[in-house]
């Protein structure tokens, strides 16, 4: 499937507001109802919508602590990097792991309910020796911009 501006578009206004009414993000695509709920269709069926969630602050839930460690593993074959994505799969406090270049092999972000549940953690994970060498940890303070949108309009202008 070939994506044109109003594709992007649509997608650039779902991901800022998944319950937006097709009448309203119709209007925002300058599309009649009819061949924008189409095109929503299409980009489900197609895979550029994987799904859509309430995103939930967590701080009206209670305390959390939010980390973010960087990773070193001790060796770098196909293997040992599955054998720890495979490990981090099963924690629920990962909420994000990237496989990055340059000083360390992996970023992860962790959220727990405090600082002792995120060492008893790291401290597990050390221990069943998924083949961590190293680790840093950045507690956050506080989060000043959390945008739950890509500027897909900027990146893919068609």
């Amino acid at each position: 499937m070939q994506l044109d501006r109003i594709d992007i578009k649509i997608l650039y206004e779902l991901q800022k507001n998944g319950r937006i009414t097709n009448v309203e993000l119709a209007d925002l695509v300058s599309l009649s109802p009819s061949p924008c709920l189409m095109r929503v269709k299409k980009l489900q069926a197609a895979g550029y919508i994987s799904g859509y969630a309430a995103q939930i602050n967590v701080a009206k839930l209670g305390q959390t602590l939010t980390v973010f460690t960087e990773v070193t593993l001790k060796n770098h074959r196909q293997i040992d990097f599955a054998r720890f994505v495979s490990a981090l799969e099963k924690e629920e406090s990962v909420s994000e792991c990237h496989l990055i270049s340059g000083g360390y092999d992996y970023l992860v972000k962790f959220v727990t309910s405090g600082i002792a549940e995120y060492q008893t953690m790291m401290e597990r994970l050390i221990d069943i020796d998924i083949g961590i060498d190293k680790y840093f940890s950045y507690i956050v303070l506080k989060t000043p911009i959390n945008r739950g949108y890509m500027p897909l309009t900027r990146l893919f202008q068609v």
